[in-house]
């Protein structure tokens, strides 16, 4: 967006003043954020962002997530259509911008394309660059990498890609560094990872030598080799300058095909240099207290910023610089004006898994207090004054480091390895100087006879360091009822929006202050149940309840037909414990689409499949059986995470053709679809590893064998490594195993995802045979008390006491359930079938395969296929909904008509659905209670004819009884009785049409319907089929100022795509 936006005046006839902010990074974007929220009423400022990079601002905290998803839009700090949400002229942005000159008397800057842009106020937040020593030899040679960049990481990748198996070397053992160790492992392209730290341990400006030492012990039982002490002299290179090791100063040389530099950052003042601006000797832009650069108007904040001497180069700084700035442009005028003061250095994270803080005055017995209560002595005789309290736990990698007053009153400050939860406690005890209330002991011991409660910190104390945001913060939205869910104070403060990392916290803080307002905080799983998925649970378990019905009469709401929410967890419960067919009858109406057609849905309303290949170990004549399934479909191949094959675009009416095939050359179902065990990943181990110490694809196929099928809250994915080089991944799932010289060593409750977790050491050097009762105990146990939809991660997390507990439970037997819990696991498994291999056999099965219960005519592609890179895909989604009021359609006339035969539909408690064709036109036709109902088959979110195979929910009040369908994408509910029939419930920008239908004594169904020709110019599938190029043609329209998606060439008025609301927030999750 480059267009020139000019100055306006307002109703004083006053022109609004102009911001430039140049640098459009996290602390630009900040302290955009801040300017615009504190003057929307005022709407004294017009402000134009310049950035030099292609992205909008985008998450450098989160960065190593990028080697995960190579997604950089799910880094952006705020959405495109954020940017473009406020009024005309308010905000514009520049990308792929450089600013090469700045006129501080005419107050213009010059880009490097040639734009000049006037501004009233000049915002630099240039940042930082990557160090990278022009002194050491060979810094230009081909392999030579740094770590600060998209575009950085891009070219690490493809680099990587070219050095299979070759060893990858980290310059650094800072921050920077372990993150950049971190992801040259996520890359899975070296064989081994060294990092080259000069100091002699690792983490130098966060913790002391012993919390070092123990980061160091961690870091290397993860198979990363650390050189440490060792300054890094010359790059070695071959005669192509291709980068082939480093040479150190004692001469000492290590061979490395990839090298990545990450030992710190220098500010880019480069631009203020060349414009006159005062610099340091030593970088950075030299600011005031007011941030005010040494020309008036003209400011810096964050890391190019030079403030008493020091550039900062840590997220909170300039965070804290960013809202001083934009209070000081705009409340400043009524209150008194911001200064900067020393700026908080603390910081808590989590590098390589491994949790490390730092927070207060953390080096005060070694350089001197910072601050002292009383008057100020000589600075040795100050030393003698903190007195250090430490704990030290070898076993579980615990290391404490708290520094007291020489009389333990005052805390000033602490670091912190692997256990990190009392840094939100313990950081404003040391920034506010005020005494402490308990003995210091306390503070890592905890208080005799009871607990912290991490909901007792003063409003004030910090609880999103990256965005600034406290306590008090947090319970201001909640009491004056602007947030009802954690959601929306994300949205609201920006809390959780960063690293992620305090959003337990604030769920705390939320349930805390509902219950303190006298709001009950309830985990039930739905309106229909007043229990939680657990509780609910056992229930059913000890009444032996077996069916929908009598659960939902023992326990819910009798005779109801539950929901889009409740309908899945209940058919979990009881496939978990009967692990009868999902598709028979009496639960076919509970599973989600995915489980209702054993494969999961794909965008273009087709279907992938995946057959097990356990332990990721799979001979050539069953590759070939599904190389030729693959061909005679025209199936897209890919192979997934969990090394098995994906097979894309099958048509509904194919699966079981597709799976009679798959199973005659001896394969089975994967589970893909099913929230239970998907893989156990292996690596080759001893079978051909030189490395290898154990069997790992033995044991991954065992595993996988034994689990494969069952039914759990969410999803399951297991790893077996073959040593600890750790090739399988076994620490980033659910259930790890690496073998060591006596057995495996086995980690639970780890995951990737969009909130990854490595995984915990549960038990060390476990003999082969004792591997799988432990794992039964472990599964059964999460079985029977997680929450709907909850991972392992997650559960862990929420058991008292965490993995301690866990241990207790299913390694000592603390509750005596160890032996109940393998009975129950043997139970299970031995009621295993594979779900295809039953439903190929079924002659009723195949008729709810077909696509239209009317005729045997299929519509095929309602997507444009599209060839890319020799496979078939569907064409790209158009971002936007369809606004159509269908729901108001005025038809010229309405006839009945017989569409359907009444036998097609089951009587059964849950309710039937099923899709129709009349002309060009899909509809989708339920059956609940022997009363039938009529909507579109296209949901209009994503153009996607696909209703017919949603939930049914229902709501029963004093009023009125509710029945809404759930679109099977993304959780649309769409009304289908009474006048609100055809509203959407939770996306308002949205409606279907809905129509007259009853069942006749003829045996037929007969919908009240429009004349064809009307019916398909409103609703036929070729009008809102997507075609290739409509998504770009969409976005050009928007770019021209149009809403709108193109549909025959025509525009037709949309919304921007939006959030819904609580009943659907999640969409699918596979």
């Amino acid at each position: 967006m480059t267009a020139e936006i000019p100055s306006v005046s307002n109703d004083g006839g006053s022109k609004r003043k102009r911001v430039v902010v140049v640098g459009l990074g996290m602390v630009g974007i900040t302290f955009v954020e801040k300017l615009m929220k504190m003057d929307v009423k005022r709407r004294e400022y017009d402000v134009i962002v310049i950035g030099e990079e292609p992205h909008l601002a985008y998450n450098r905290v989160g960065l190593t997530s990028f080697f995960e998803h190579r997604d950089v839009e799910r880094l952006y700090m705020q959405t495109e259509a954020w940017y473009k949400a406020f009024p005309e002229g308010s905000l514009s942005y520049h990308l792929n911008s450089l600013v090469t000159e700045i006129d501080s008397e005419k107050k213009f800057v010059i880009t490097a394309k040639g734009d000049t842009i006037e501004c009233d106020i000049l915002v630099l937040a240039t940042g930082s660059n990557a160090i990278l020593p022009k002194s050491i030899v060979g810094y230009d040679a081909t392999g030579v990498f740094v770590y600060r960049t998209i575009e950085d990481l891009q070219k690490l990748i493809a680099f990587s890609a070219t050095k299979k198996g070759k060893t990858g070397i980290v310059v650094g053992g800072g921050l920077l560094g372990l993150e950049a160790a971190k992801a040259m492992m996520d890359l899975e392209e070296f064989g081994k990872i060294k990092v080259i730290e000069s100091f002699p341990y690792v983490l130098g400006r966060q913790v002391d030598p012993e919390g070092g030492a123990m980061v160091v012990e961690q870091v290397r039982d993860l198979g990363v080799d650390l050189i440490l002490g060792k300054m890094v002299n010359k790059f070695l290179t071959d005669e192509n300058n291709g980068v082939t090791g480093v040479e150190f100063e004692d001469g000492h040389k290590v061979d490395g095909a990839c090298v990545c530099v990450a030992i710190g950052v220098s500010p880019r003042d480069e631009l203020a240099r060349k414009s006159g601006l005062e610099c340091g000797p030593r970088g950075g832009i030299i600011v005031g207290d007011d941030l005010q650069t040494s020309v008036k108007d003209i400011y810096a904040i964050g890391e190019c910023a030079n403030w008493a001497n020091m550039c900062y180069g840590l997220y909170a700084p300039g965070i804290e610089m960013a809202e001083i700035l934009a209070f000081n442009l705009t409340d400043a005028k009524l209150r008194s004006p911001r200064s900067l003061t020393t700026p908080d250095m603390s910081t808590k994270l989590k590098l390589l898994g491994i949790g490390v803080a730092s927070f207060g005055d953390a080096f005060a017995d070694q350089f001197g207090p910072q601050w002292l209560p009383g008057k100020r002595q000589d600075k040795e005789i100050e030393k003698t004054l903190v007195k250090v309290l430490t704990y030290k736990d070898p076993f579980n990698h615990v290391y404490k480091k708290y520094l007291f007053t020489k009389d333990g009153k005052y805390l000033l400050g602490g670091m912190m390895v692997g256990d990190t939860n009392d840094y939100v406690k313990l950081l404003p005890m040391s920034k506010q100087h005020k005494q402490l209330e308990m003995a210091p002991g306390e503070l890592i011991i905890g208080k005799p006879g009871g607990e912290d409660d991490a909901n007792d910190l003063p409003d004030e104390a910090q609880i999103c360091s990256c965005n600034n945001v406290t306590r008090g913060d947090i319970t201001k939205t909640i009491k004056d009822g602007t947030c009802k869910t954690v959601n929306e104070i994300k949205i609201c403060t920006k809390a959780g929006t960063g690293c992620g990392g305090c959003i337990p916290l604030v769920t705390s803080i939320f349930n805390k202050t509902m219950i303190d307002m006298g709001q009950e905080v309830k985990n039930h799983l739905c309106s229909h149940f007043a229990y939680s998925r657990a509780e609910l649970f056992h229930v059913v378990m000890v009444k032996k309840l077996d069916s929908f019905e009598a659960i939902m009469k023992e326990s819910g709401v009798p005779g109801s037909l539950g929901c889009e929410l409740c309908k899945p967890a209940v058919a979990s419960i009881l496939a978990s414990l009967y692990n009868k067919p999902i598709a028979d009858p009496g639960r076919r109406g509970l599973q989600d689409t995915n489980d209702k057609f054993l494969a999961n849905i794909q965008r273009n309303g087709t279907f992938s499949v995946i057959p097990r290949v356990a332990g990721g170990e799979i001979t050539p004549k069953k590759l070939a059986a599904i190389a030729s399934v693959a061909q005679k479909y025209n199936l897209y191949c890919k192979i997934t995470g969990g090394q098995r094959i994906d097979m894309f675009g099958a048509r509904k009416q194919d699966l079981l053709d597709i799976w009679t095939e798959l199973i005659e050359a001896g394969l089975e179902s994967g589970h893909a679809y099913a929230k239970s065990l998907r893989t156990v990943k292996s690596c080759v181990g001893s079978s051909w590893c030189r490395f290898g110490i154990g069997d790992s694809v033995g044991m991954a196929i065992r595993i996988e064998e034994r689990y494969k099928s069952i039914r759990a809250p969410h999803k399951i994915k297991g790893g077996v490594s073959g040593c600890v080089r750790e090739c399988a991944e076994a620490q980033n799932k659910d259930f790890g195993l690496i073998a060591t010289e006596k057995g495996f060593n086995i980690f639970v409750g780890g995951n990737g995802g969009a909130k990854p977790r490595h995984s915990e050491l549960l038990a060390i050097d476990v003999p082969v045979d004792e591997v799988i009762p432990i794992l039964d105990r472990y599964l059964i146990f999460y079985i029977r008390t997680a929450d709907k939809l909850q991972r392992t991660a997650r559960w862990i997390e929420s058991l008292p006491g965490g993995i301690k507990y866990l241990r207790q439970v299913i390694l000592e037997d603390k509750l005596g359930i160890c032996a109940a819990l393998e009975k129950q696991m043997e139970e299970l498994v031995s009621t295993f079938f594979c779900e295809w291999t039953e439903a190929v056999k079924s002659p009723e099965r195949r008729k709810q395969f077909q696509q239209f219960a009317n005729t045997e005519e299929n519509v095929v592609d309602t997507i444009e296929p599209m060839v890319e890179r020799g496979q078939t895909r569907p064409s790209n989604w158009v971002d936007e909904s369809v606004t159509k009021d269908f729901k108001g359609t005025k038809w010229s006339a309405l006839s009945w008509q017989p569409i359907v035969e009444a036998s097609k539909f089951r009587d059964i408690p849950t309710g039937d659905s099923n899709a129709v064709k009349r002309g060009d036109a899909q509809l989708a036709i339920f059956k609940v209670r022997g009363k039938y109902y009529c909507t579109q088959q296209m949901c209009p979110h994503k153009r996607a004819f696909v209703l017919s195979d949603g939930l049914i929910g229902e709501e029963i009040s004093a009023e009125k009884q509710k029945l809404w369908v759930s679109c099977p994408y993304h959780k649309r509910n769409f009304e289908l009785t009474g006048d609100d029939a055809g509203k959407c419930g939770n996306d308002e920008s949205v409606n279907i049409a809905t129509f007259p239908v009853e069942e006749r004594d003829d045996g037929w169904v007969y919908v009240k319907l429009p004349p064809v020709e009307e019916l398909d110019a409103v609703l036929g599938t070729e009008k809102w089929r997507i075609k290739q190029g409509d998504d770009v043609k969409a976005k050009e329209l928007k770019v021209k100022g149009k809403k709108g998606v193109l549909v025959n060439g025509k525009g037709r008025e949309v919304v921007i795509e939006r959030g819904v609301g609580e009943n659907g927030a999640n969409g699918i999750d596979w």
